[in-house]
């Protein structure tokens, strides 16, 4: 698998590091607020990225999981599908919403959308890569571990035809694998 990498751009390290400093501002910001919020993973890209980031929590929380797709292969088709709802409910709840990557916006604008619809009280956003070039919806997430270029990133969740997912680091993928 790690033949197919062109570079490594986050290594697993740098990327703990992130999680520590992410999650640090995260507990602070709902401690201040004094709320327990639900984090919401986005699957399956965020699954690792979230198993990080949480177990750095020390205040209370819970987790929930949500399936939801605009992509079809390398390309986001527009037509975001809620294929999993979370079991919780989100009515007069602050929401966490965790994901792998912000590219077009596009998903993390409609989960937004759909958590203020059914009654959360916010809605949060912590992305462990932003890519703001691929940007076609108005959306920013609130916590960012990494901006990234316009590559084809896998690893550490994120996925080419649901495969590299579990590298522990970010890397490029070469071109000849996905053109």
């Amino acid at each position: 698998m790690s033949k197919d990498i062109e570079k490594v751009l986050l290594t697993e390290e740098q990327i703990e590091q992130r999680c520590k400093e992410l999650a640090a501002q995260i507990e602070h910001d709902y401690e201040q607020e004094n709320t327990v919020p639900i984090i919401v993973g986005l699957l399956r890209g965020s699954v690792p990225f979230m198993a990080e980031l949480i177990k750095r929590f020390t205040f209370p929380c819970e987790i929930d999981f949500m399936s939801v797709s605009s992509y079809d292969g390398t390309e986001s088709i527009g037509d975001v599908r809620i294929e999993k709802d979370m079991d919780l409910s989100s009515k007069d709840r602050a929401i966490l919403v965790v994901e792998d990557i912000v590219d077009t916006g596009r998903t993390l604008s409609e989960v937004r959308k759909m958590f203020l619809n059914k009654g959360a009280t916010n809605v949060k956003i912590v992305s462990l890569l932003d890519k703001p070039e691929r940007r076609v919806v108005d959306i920013e997430a609130d916590y960012v571990g990494f901006t990234v270029p316009n590559e084809f990133v896998v690893g550490y969740g994120l996925d080419y035809n649901q495969k590299y997912r579990n590298l522990p680091f970010i890397g490029v993928l070469k071109p000849e694998i996905y053109e």
